[in-house]
């Protein structure tokens, strides 16, 4: 018997009583013709539920295996083929596509079982015994590679543990070759079976930096994506005694440990994606237990004195990470809860420690943010009233614990830890400021002549001051006593606190330009001194956050974003400040930006209802004058010239849990904005935007990840994406211009990612087709934009792939643009033809036009003769191109229209030579695949109009013009030197 290839599925005759199953399972062919390998899955696995026979089931089983092949799901595939075999242990089919899934997934010595058995149940077929021999070969390099390796790794052990060779060049080396080995699945798996979890433990325990950090790097190859290797490795070395090196006093060591548990975490929670499953594969462990003694660790590590601020930060950053539900969609938040239960304290009292003076506890600049963040994290993963009153609860005991009988030390630890809880779940913030006297005691503590116990109190009312509850009593008490704070304070570190409060305050209107809180000017004397105090380097990194945190707000005021941007020394200290290792800047870094370039949410008021308003006599917002999209336009270009670009780049770079999905949204925002004028496209790219826009589009809030990806479309548009995007990460840009094309997405996004997914399509195109195919073809690539496309394949191509209209296809983006070829807004139905144009090039694409039963070549063919000479261009192109690659497509334009003739006729006829060479070698195409098409061309006046093309100047009409009449010649339909047959 012929083996069907790994995406055919099976035919099987007709069973008396199962109509709706082989109704279904032709269905599902059908779709998994068209590459609707979901559809195709969907329609399986209905048939399945109707009570099909065991010979039916069999079937349906390998058919899911081919689609999930197609889909690159190894594990379903393995599974389905696994249920087929279970019903008919001969069927070599599902044997053949089982023996491919366990080839995918590494399992080789599995994959080989599979392919002798269906070798021995056929003998003579080729397909498996070329499969047995390549999967033989992979069998035997790896054995060898193995075996090469055996030596290289206890020499490498050797050379690291012998005491005589300290610090020598020949021990770095040794460590670097064990870090590079354990990257590869097989070089780990070698480690691992060398007793290297021991040896390494024995370097982790010598204290030199450089070996514990060989050690730590190697454990992570061991241990990525192995749930085995990961459960073994823990019990060699101890959980506790894993998460200890978190603590240590070197930064580099501590972050390296970090790394290693995010992959440990990552391994528990996700189990085995690749690698080997050999003895240690039979490990049976309860991940969910194993993440909880982790989890329970770091909560430990959180209040343990002697741990490092560093270390403590990295604690707060893992749990951050791992604690709370990665969707919302996911009913499972019990992890979140036990750690409510559990450390909800610990956390709450790293929030609440004082950096200066140092107390118990050790911690850094952004420990209390880091705290706060990891507090809003939990606070929003809770389901119900329930959850939230007993994160209230513990909150308001912990806090009343030190506030009440503690004397002033337990008063500032409590207010301390209401800021904490303000700046992360400002709904627990806002209850713990409503407990007896707690409001009261920072405003007393805000005349204290003790600077310690004056910046705990102004923090918390600046913290308090932006809270909707809070805001009008503070305005009514406190703002009398911040400006006596700031007039008379001799302390900078108070004064910019208290700057800071009035800032806040007088920011309360928005961008209303009609509620001014201050009198006239008042703003601006307040932006002034925030700039001066930012731009004074004697002063510290975490003092002069509170200028930039001044500033985010008063920025809402036009007057001072003027100012602002035209001061090129802020704007210098400003991005220098973001680079700093001060993190928690990052968001008002972020906001300040957002305000100054506008990249906020505005909408234009109705006309009619500004109207209504005035007759209510309503309040009505007032935009300033120097918000209109000129100023906005200038500060722009201000502040890319001052290198906004590097400095945001820098921001998205940041590892730092500080670095929000809400920040990273405002940063997406302000590069969106910066995009907006072409000019200034290529300015950003040469910054770097254009790599700090991809994770930004990939990773965060739903609007930030849309308004990024929309960055990322308009430099594609305009940018060459090899430039734009350079290495392997211009791959990486196909998925969010996919995402704009949803429809919940506006009409210009739709129309800006279809435009950048047309320049993706029209370049680095590897695939080498049949020279006359790329005489034909070179030219049709659809160029919207302002930059050139090569216009002709080399022929030195590499064959091996055609990357960006893969990703395209891969992303499922064909059936979206289709869709848009339908769309009423004549630049977006243009748009989409120009996209499929593109991808026309591609096998795929050229396999749906050709497949049955579709109007996909009709579409084309009427929009060759639409009035819209953009569409017609792109429509014609497109024909020209699938005419050339499939000539089988000759023979049914006929057939889609009764006036193919009349378009073809127009287009030959067009004065536009672009559509006029689109047209002839259409025609050209139609004549060359059936001697009955061309007959059928040379009865009508296309005849004469091609005498008369091929009579022109030399050019490529003239040339496919005589071309036509030549074979037509051929044929015997026309005499040489005739006009007529």
């Amino acid at each position: 018997m012929t083996v069907s290839g790994p995406g055919t599925p099976e035919p099987r005759p007709v069973v008396p009583g199962a109509s709706s199953v082989e109704q279904l399972r032709k269905e599902g062919n059908e779709l998994f013709k068209c590459g609707d390998y979901e559809g195709a899955l969907s329609a399986y696995t209905q048939a399945l539920g109707l009570g099909a026979t065991p010979q039916d089931q069999a079937i349906l089983h390998r058919n899911l295996a081919a689609c999930h092949l197609k889909l690159e799901d190894y594990d379903k595939a393995e599974t389905e083929a696994s249920k087929a075999i279970e019903k008919d242990g001969g069927d070599v089919k599902a044997l053949y596509r089982r023996s491919q899934a366990l080839e995918k997934l590494g399992r080789l010595d599995q994959a080989v079982l599979d392919l002798q058995r269906c070798v021995s149940l056929e003998p003579k077929n080729k397909v498996f015994q070329e499969a047995l021999r390549s999967i033989g070969g992979q069998i035997q390099e790896k054995v060898r590679y193995m075996s090469s390796t055996d030596a290289k790794v206890e020499q490498m052990f050797q050379i690291l543990l012998d005491p005589e060779e300290k610090g020598t060049e020949k021990k770095q080396k040794a460590s670097q070759n064990l870090v590079v080995l354990a990257r590869e699945d097989a070089g780990a798996e070698k480690i691992f079976r060398s007793n290297g979890v021991q040896l390494l433990q024995r370097l982790l325990d010598t204290g030199e930096t450089d070996l514990m950090l060989a050690a730590l790097r190697t454990l992570v190859g061991i241990c990525s994506e192995h749930q085995s290797r990961t459960v073994a490795t823990l019990s060699v070395l101890g959980t506790r005694r894993v998460v200890s090196i978190l603590g240590v006093e070197n930064q580099a060591v501590s972050l390296a440990a970090c790394h290693l548990l995010q992959v440990i975490f990552d391994a528990l929670k996700e189990g085995v994606k690749k690698g080997f499953r050999g003895k240690e594969g039979a490990i049976i462990v309860d991940p969910a237990r194993e993440l909880k003694v982790l989890i329970n660790n770091l909560l430990e590590l959180l209040t343990e004195v002697g741990v490092s601020g560093q270390g403590r930060d990295n604690a707060l950053t893992l749990l951050i990470k791992i604690v709370p539900r990665k969707s919302p969609k996911d009913p499972n938040n019990s992890l979140t809860l036990w750690v409510i239960d559990q450390g909800l304290k610990k956390i709450l009292e790293v929030g609440g420690s004082l950096q200066d003076p140092p107390g118990e506890l050790a911690v850094t600049a952004n420990s209390r943010m880091s705290a706060s963040i990891l507090l809003s994290k939990l606070f929003d993963d809770l389901k119900c009233d329930a959850e939230r009153e007993n994160f209230h609860r513990l909150c308001e005991n912990y806090i009343k614990s030190w506030f009440e009988g503690q004397g002033l030390a337990g008063k500032l630890r409590a207010i301390q830890t209401v800021s904490c809880l303000l700046q992360g779940p400002c709904d627990a913030g806002n209850r713990a400021l409503e407990l007896s006297g707690v409001m009261e005691s920072v405003i007393a503590l805000c005349a204290s002549e003790q600077e310690e116990e004056q910046l705990v109190a102004v923090e918390a009312l600046i913290h308090a001051a932006g809270k909707a509850k809070r805001a009008s009593f503070i305005t009514a008490n406190g703002v009398s006593l911040l400006k006596d704070l700031y007039k008379r304070s001799e302390k900078d570190s108070i004064r910019i606190r208290a700057l800071v409060g009035l800032c806040k305050l007088g920011s309360a209107g928005g961008t209303d330009f009609s509620m001014k809180q201050f009198a006239e000017g008042s703003t601006l004397k307040l932006a002034k001194q925030c700039r001066k105090w930012l731009c004074n380097d004697q002063i510290d990194a975490g003092t002069r956050r509170w200028a930039v945190e001044g500033l985010a707000y008063l920025t809402f005021d036009a007057d001072v974003k003027e100012e602002f941007v035209a001061d090129e020394a802020a704007l210098k200290a400003l991005f220098q400040l973001s680079r700093s290792e001060e993190r928690s800047v990052l968001f008002a870094v972020a906001s300040a930006l957002v305000n100054c370039t506008n990249s906020y949410d505005y909408e234009e008021p109705d006309p009619k209802m500004v109207e209504l308003a005035k007759y209510a006599k309503q309040h009505l917002p007032e935009q300033h004058p120097k918000d209109k999209p000129s100023f906005v336009r200038a500060r722009v270009k201000k502040l890319l010239a001052a290198g906004v670009v590097s400095a945001m780049t820098c921001m998205v770079k940041t590892e730092s849990p500080v670095l929000t999905n809400s920040c990273r949204e405002l940063l997406c925002r302000v590069f969106l904005a910066l995009v907006e004028e072409v000019e200034d496209r290529g300015t950003v790219v040469a910054q770097g935007g254009g790599k700090a826009l991809l994770p930004l589009a990939l990773e965060g809030t739903e609007v930030g990840q849309t308004k990024a990806a929309q960055a990322l479309a308009k430099l594609t548009i305009t940018s060459n994406p090899e430039m734009t995007f350079p290495g392997e990460r211009i791959y990486e840009v196909v998925r969010p211009l996919v995402s704009l094309l949803h429809l919940n997405c506006s009409g210009l996004q739709n129309f800006e990612a279809l435009m950048a997914l047309t320049n993706l399509a029209g370049i680095s195109e590897r695939l080498r087709p049949s020279q006359k195919a790329r005489n034909n073809c070179s030219s049709y690539l659809v160029q919207p934009c302002q930059w050139t496309f090569p216009r002709e394949i080399p022929d030195d191509a590499d064959s091996s792939t055609f990357v960006f209209r893969q990703k395209i296809l891969k992303e499922k983006a064909v059936p979206m643009i289709e869709g848009y070829m339908f769309e009423e807004h004549e630049m977006i139905r243009r748009a989409a033809t120009e996209c499929m144009c593109n991808l026309a090039m591609s096998k795929e694409v050229q396999d749906l036009f050709e497949a049955q039963g579709n109007d996909r070549l009709k579409l084309l063919v009427l929009y060759s003769g639409e009035d819209d000479e953009l569409l017609r261009r792109a429509a014609a192109g497109g024909l020209a191109m699938l005419t050339s690659m499939r000539p089988s497509l000759c023979s049914r334009i006929p057939q889609v229209t009764t006036h193919w003739l009349e378009i073809l006729q127009a287009l030959l006829l067009s004065p536009n030579q672009e559509l006029q060479h689109r047209g002839v070698v259409v025609v050209l195409n139609m004549v060359d695949a059936s001697k009955e098409i061309a007959s059928t061309l040379m009865e009508s006046e296309v005849l004469e109009i091609l005498s008369v093309l091929a009579k022109g100047e030399e050019g490529p009409v003239t040339r496919a013009a005589a071309a036509c009449l030549g074979k037509s010649m051929e044929y015997g339909l026309i005499q040489p030197n005739q006009d007529k047959k």
